[in-house]
């Protein structure tokens, strides 16, 4: 019977559709967090009766067919990459983006990766890192006697010293953008790398067309809507309920067959 496996496969991609949702859930509260959306494929189709065949000599053709279907497959879980509202930190270090592109982050191997999480600080040696004490490309370095630092909404990072009535640009924070960012790789951590799927990333400086602008002390929220994913979520848990049903239903009439004299 058909109707068991169908089912099962049913079971399978709601159960995924819950794991997808307890992960946004988990990170409502994680800086700069994108939530994801589990999508889904019908399986192949056991054709009895090929649509549009000939049903007789005389050139009729049969209009629909007879085609089964097994049931749904997981086709991708999908980033949506809306933007999140930007939250007052008052953190002079924190930086949060309004608009498109990503920080670009320099590896402990060499290798860059990229966030939108902005909630930076200063290394032991004066320089913007992430929280895990990762370099904020292209390198900015606050000298120590600096009384005061401003990153202005173009990514200029000036610093004012004593005796000095005009501020000193000590840096500029870089923002990059990719074709597909939902193609982007993540590995956690709040970092996403390049891969085949997203394109090569095209460089720039807030604010050029196309590119956002950097708020000083605020930071991106999770774009995670509570109410839309428990939403998903109960709609999730009663499509599960009612595969279950499908199954015990099947085994039923299995064993009303099997039980005839």
């Amino acid at each position: 019977m058909r109707a068991l496996s169908t089912a099962a496969t049913g079971m399978e991609a709601q159960q995924l559709a819950v794991e997808v949702i307890s992960h946004n859930l988990a990170n409502m509260n994680t800086t700069a967090f994108k939530r994801q959306r589990a999508e889904f494929e019908d399986l192949l189709y056991q054709t009895l009766s090929q649509p549009g065949a000939n049903s007789s000599d005389a050139g009729t053709i049969v209009p629909t067919g007879v085609q089964i279907g097994l049931g749904v497959n997981a086709g991708s879980v999908y980033r949506i990459t809306e933007q999140g509202s930007l939250s007052q930190t008052s953190n002079p270090y924190d930086v949060g983006i309004a608009g498109e592109g990503y920080f670009r982050i320099q590896l402990p191997n060499g290798g860059d990766a990229y966030t939108r999480a902005g909630n930076f600080s200063l290394s032991p040696n004066g320089e913007i890192v992430t929280a895990d004490g990762f370099t904020v490309m292209p390198g900015i370095v606050v000298p120590q006697e600096a009384r005061d630092v401003a990153i202005n909404q173009q990514g200029q990072v000036q610093i004012l010293l004593d005796g000095q009535a005009e501020p000193q640009i000590v840096g500029q924070i870089e923002l990059v953008r990719f074709p597909n960012q939902a193609g982007l790789e993540q590995i956690g951590d709040n970092l996403l790398l390049e891969s085949a799927a997203s394109g090569a990333p095209n460089p720039g400086t807030p604010g050029d067309p196309g590119f956002g602008l950097l708020r000083q002390g605020f930071v991106e929220a999770s774009n995670v809507d509570a109410v839309t994913e428990i939403t998903a979520l109960i709609q999730a848990q009663r499509a599960y309920e009612m595969n279950a049903r499908v199954i015990t239903a099947a085994d039923e009439m299995l064993a009303t067959s099997s039980n005839l004299r």
